[in-house]
């Protein structure tokens, strides 16, 4: 597990959880403030005693941040997908999944209620895309360690539409932790969420980010993906990329491209590639002093 990682930051203070496992009250040096840089959750930070106060020294290096809702080194997003009630919104879950892949972070899907509907269709299209998907019905008992395997000694976050199972699936997930899991799932499975905090709760075998609004974070301003890195952001599309005619190929209209060939020869979900089109033209508008 983690260690001198901040949990959360309440009205400029911030809670530091040690080696030993001890969580410690801190402020942040004033030095921060200059740099316009404050810590955040998920954070690994060096701290001292200084005049009867806790303070943050160091902030380590990042390897991801978000700035809405505010939290850093992100290991692993797992996507929730439902197979009905509510349907797939493929383009919602693979903008996510664009966020993540430009963002450094690790992306798993795991597809609920699949006692109901078309869960091989779903699975199909994110197996072949190249992502690693669970199945988490009453009796996939093995999907459910598998995935514990994957999350062990990371932080991870949970997205999906509210009623796809966030909460049904951090309770077989932590079924020996009720109390911590409950708060969690209380605050994932809700609708729309009341506060921007974030936390991060220190688990059995990991750490789970409760990141409120995540599910519905944009390609904009920290989350911005240019059209011409939007095709990296598609996992599947890299194999493929090269085999175009043109250098500079957008992958929607032009002849000889070899990620439209990949597409007609069923190599890529056409579901993938219409959300791929249907980002690219929204991220083609934009110019880049609108960005920044």
């Amino acid at each position: 597990m983690k260690d001198n990682i901040v949990l959360k930051s309440i009205g400029g203070f911030y809670y530091i959880k040690k080696a030993d496992g001890t969580v410690i009250e801190c402020k942040a040096k004033g030095k921060f403030r200059k740099l316009a840089l404050s810590p955040l959750a998920g954070d690994i930070v060096d701290t001292q005693y200084e005049q009867g106060t806790n303070v943050i020294t160091k902030i380590h290096k990042r390897k991801n941040q978000f700035i809405r809702p505010p939290f850093a080194n992100l290991d692993l997003l797992i996507m929730v997908i439902s197979t009905i009630e509510p349907s797939p919104n493929y383009l919602v879950i693979d903008k996510m999944c664009a966020i993540a892949q430009h963002k450094n972070v690790e992306v798993a899907i795991v597809i609920t209620k699949s006692d109901l509907s078309k869960v091989e269709e779903i699975k199909e299209i994110y197996t072949k895309a190249g992502y690693k998907v669970f199945v988490t019905g009453e009796n996939q008992h093995e999907e459910l360690n598998n995935l514990r395997e994957l999350m062990s000694g990371k932080i991870c976050a949970f997205a999906g539409n509210s009623g796809v199972g966030k909460s049904t699936l951090l309770n077989r997930l932590f079924p020996h932790l009720e109390l911590e899991t409950n708060e969690i799932s209380q605050k994932l499975g809700r609708g729309k969420h009341t506060t921007r905090q974030v936390e991060i709760f220190d688990m059995e075998y990991c750490m789970v980010a409760d990141t409120p609004g995540f599910s519905s974070i944009e390609l904009d301003r920290d989350n911005f993906i240019s059209k011409y890195d939007l095709q990296y952001a598609f996992i599947e599309f890299e194999n493929y990329i090269d085999d175009c005619k043109f250098a500079d190929c957008s992958h929607t209209s032009e002849i000889g491209c070899g990620v439209k060939q990949a597409v007609s020869n069923g190599k890529i979900s056409q579901s993938r590639y219409d959300s791929y089109c249907a980002l690219y033209e929204r991220q083609k508008n934009f110019k880049d002093w609108e960005i920044k």
